[in-house]
């Protein structure tokens, strides 16, 4: 198993059975792969719509990318984390299926290194 490099805080509780992490080394860029049941609208995943922000409500520039094969999004920062930060990772309401169905809330899992 791998080592806990991430405090994963605060996890909405439809959610808590979902969220884990398999980290091989730690790594100040850690790389959210957040898995979808349904296949998405790529044009719905952005970062607006999916965004990484820091305890001050900062925007974390980042890549977001839609692995549609595998029906996953991939977050990217491209710069490291702060650690000891808290960082929020944002899922919006705003993110739709093919169908145009969205979640029924938004989600917001709060994590630092």
């Amino acid at each position: 198993m791998a080592a806990q490099y991430l405090d994963i805080e605060d996890v909405p509780e439809s959610l808590q059975k979902k969220v884990h992490q398999t980290l091989a080394f730690r790594t100040g860029n850690f790389v959210w792969r957040v898995k979808f049941n349904t296949p998405l609208n790529p044009a719905t995943v952005n970062n607006t719509t999916m965004y990484v922000s820091n305890e001050f409500n900062e925007l974390v520039k980042s890549n977001i990318r839609y692995d549609i094969p595998n029906n996953m999004i991939e977050v990217t920062p491209l710069e490291p984390y702060t650690e000891g930060l808290f960082y929020f990772l944002n899922i919006t309401t705003k993110v739709r299926s093919k169908g145009g169905q969205r979640l029924k809330e938004p989600v917001k899992i709060k994590f630092k290194l």
